[in-house]
């Protein structure tokens, strides 16, 4: 049943995307396809970030430490590192160039900088080993690599293609910058001036990897107008809740403000997180390391306004012992992207910060973050769901494997449509083809459906689906299942080869502090009361672990790894 909030949101969307209006749209055709195109958005990031970097250039933009840049501060340090870019290293139109670190200040004058020097900005995985690095660098291309000195330790000794450059995350960006600083002459227009009036929204922006949970992660690449159409997509969600929180009374006049605790080389911190940032005027505070604790000094010495992360983090932060020495209050958002969240964890959001609410974000980096969200009153309403197609750009299907749409309630692979969708795997056109539909629709590898009121529900990955004797169990079911028992902190489920059903659902578990009685046993018991008894994994299967989960850069769990190691362990005993 379709909420007040629903019914509210879409009045706003068709107010703000009539003709005349800023978020209004045209027909732009794309593989013979057409699709909506925002009539007035930027034909380039360099274009994008010269406008809304001036219209807000005395505002305070980014906290870094000690650091504090207003708007003007980083385009100005953008302006000369693209000049160094061309001057002094050569960098040319369409070169791919990397940045492999950890993020700074420093790391996003860097993305900048590549852009307006009409290069693409190529985000290598900060987690990354030296091979690995050095994997994304050759697969790319990459003329340079711009790296800390972390990630230059771990390229030496290991064969790549491009020329590496050192840059510092700390002090002023004309110091830690250096190695890539040029001031443009006085009496002729800047690299950056120049690029704006060669640019072109089909010119390659980005190249951001998929994070690698099956063979090598592969390259996916986006133009320009993918990219801010991305970018534009989130500003326009930005600023219809900015309206409906008006329409209600509320008091949206001070500057927003986020805590940047996910990667700027994963697609939530580049597109939703960073980028739109510039659009929006939101000031970005950032911390070099996850840590709960941190996490609420920061967000209470800066106001934040709008957290970000894993589910896991939120989380922590909701469940923290020492939550209540810290005023959170200015925090209304708390939003997750890259998994579902549990319900159990969307109630504690709620209950810990009645002032605030959960959010949950559905998109991917082939879709440059563009999918689904689920906000406020109708996130607690269904928790389990990620929500709605992003308006007015996104069009979201249930396919069958043929390519065509399934009716409504039926699971099929969740696609997605947009123009912010990216172009393709660089050198890699087998897998090219194979993630679209003849119609144009990506396709996610995601299992879901939609609702009757067109919310969809995540089932699982469609490759992880475990088929226990020809019945098939969602992965992620059971883990929600194992998430309701209280003294439960992180879990995962997958299947384990079985000679006899050929599959067998497998879960490992690691107890919050203080909570080591939960043994195979007694889990298993509790959650025979709540799901089938085929979904519940025997106790020989049931891993009691006491350090956190392996993950990948994204921080999703590496179920990857965990199902070859327990598989391991089986065939040994």
């Amino acid at each position: 049943m379709r909420t007040e909030l629903d019914n509210a949101l879409d009045t706003i969307v068709a107010a703000m995307t009539a003709d005349g209006q800023p978020f209004a749209t045209v027909p732009f055709e794309r593989g013979g396809v057409e699709m909506p195109s925002f009539l007035g958005a930027p034909p380039t990031l360099a274009h994008y970030f010269a406008h809304y970097c001036n219209e807000h250039k005395d505002v305070l933009f980014l906290v870094d430490g000690d650091t504090r840049l207003t708007f003007g501060d980083v385009y100005a340090a953008a302006v000369c590192v693209a000049e160094g870019l061309a001057t002094r290293h050569g960098v040319t139109k369409g070169d791919r160039v990397g940045i492999a670190a950890r993020n700074s200040a420093n790391w996003m004058i860097l993305e900048l900088a590549i852009l307006m020097a009409g290069g693409c900005a190529t985000l290598v995985n900060g987690f990354w080993s030296g091979e690995e690095l050095a994997y994304g660098i050759n697969l790319a291309e990459c003329k340079l690599v711009l790296a800390d000195e972390g990630r230059a330790k771990r390229l030496s000794g290991v064969e790549h293609s491009a020329k590496v450059v050192l840059f510092d995350h700390g002090g002023a960006p004309s110091d830690g910058l250096a190695s890539v600083w040029a001031v443009p002459p006085q009496d002729q227009p800047s690299v950056a001036q120049r690029m704006l009036a060669e640019l072109g929204p089909d010119d390659l922006a980005t190249i951001l990897y998929t994070s690698g949970s099956t063979g090598n992660s592969k390259g996916a690449y986006s133009d320009h107008r993918g990219v801010v159409h991305g970018v534009m997509s989130y500003v326009a969600q930005s600023a219809m809740a900015k309206v409906h929180l008006e329409s209600q009374g509320e008091d949206v006049s001070a500057q927003p403000c986020a805590l940047v605790a996910v990667p700027l080389f994963h697609v939530t911190g580049e597109v939703p997180l960073f980028l739109q940032s510039i659009a929006i005027g939101r000031k970005l505070v950032l911390m070099p390391k996850w840590s709960a604790q941190e996490a609420m000094r920061l967000m209470e010495q800066e106001k934040v306004t709008y957290f970000v992360g894993v589910p896991l983090m939120s989380y922590e932060i909701a469940s923290h012992p020492d939550r209540a020495n810290y005023d959170l209050s200015t925090c209304k958002s708390f939003a997750a992207g890259g998994a579902p969240r549990p319900p159990e964890h969307v109630t504690k959001i709620k209950e810990s910060f009645p002032g605030g609410f959960p959010l949950l974000g559905y998109g991917l980096t082939e879709t440059n973050a563009v999918g689904c969200g689920n906000f406020n009153e109708n996130y607690l309403a269904k928790p389990g769901s990620t929500g709605t197609a992003s308006k007015p750009i996104c069009d979201l299907a249930i396919l069958d494997d043929d390519g065509k749409a399934l009716p409504q309630g039926e699971i099929g692979e969740v696609c997605i449509r947009t123009l912010a969708n990216f172009l393709g795997y660089w050198k890699n056109e087998e897998a090219t083809n194979e993630a679209f539909t003849k119609d144009m629709y990506f396709r996610t590898g995601d299992l879901g459906y939609l609702d009757e009121d067109d919310y969809l529900f995540i089932v699982d990955r469609k490759k992880d689906i475990i088929i226990r004797g020809g019945e098939n169990i969602s992965c992620i079911e059971v883990e929600d299942a194992i998430y309701a028992h209280p003294d439960i902190g992180e879990c995962s489920v997958f299947g384990l080869p079985d000679e006899r059903m050929g599959e067998v659902p497998a879960a490992v578990i690691l107890t919050k502090d203080g909570h080591d009685t939960v043994t195979p046993a007694a889990l298993r018991a509790f959650l025979l009361e709540s799901i089938a008894p085929f979904k519940v994994p025997l106790e020989e299967h049931i891993f009691v672990v006491h350090e956190t989960l392996p993950r990948l850069g994204t921080q999703k769990v590496d179920k990857k790894t965990l199902r070859e190691q327990y598989t391991k362990q089986l065939a040994a005993a």
